[in-house]
């Protein structure tokens, strides 16, 4: 909420209706708990009426052999194309303010 606020003041917003935000599945965040904390944290700031969108990244692994980029899922990292183990993370533990949007003097 602070990054929002702050945004907010340097756009010259007078609140914000939505907020974006970008979880990836080896983040440890729980996207139901965000939603209820949202909730609780929203009130009282100029963000207090925004809805919160959660988009689920997915996880991404680079192999250290071929070189490779793989979508992986959560308990197997291997590489897609050769199998390999030896693969590194590339997305997938993010947690992202994506886009914020702005209520405006315009749309007043």
């Amino acid at each position: 909420m602070q990054q929002v606020e702050q945004l907010a003041v340097e756009h010259h917003a007078f609140g914000v209706a939505k907020i974006t935000v970008q979880i990836g599945a080896l983040s440890g965040v729980e996207a139901e708990l965000l939603n209820s904390a949202f909730s609780i944290a929203q009130a009282g700031t100029i963000a207090a009426r925004a809805e919160l969108l959660l988009e689920t990244m997915p996880i991404t692994v680079r192999c250290q052999s071929c070189g490779a980029e793989s979508e992986v899922s959560l308990n197997c990292l291997l590489c897609k194309t050769c199998g390999d183990w030896q693969t590194r993370l590339i997305s997938g533990n993010e947690l992202l303010l994506k886009q914020v949007e702005f209520i405006t003097a315009a749309d007043a």
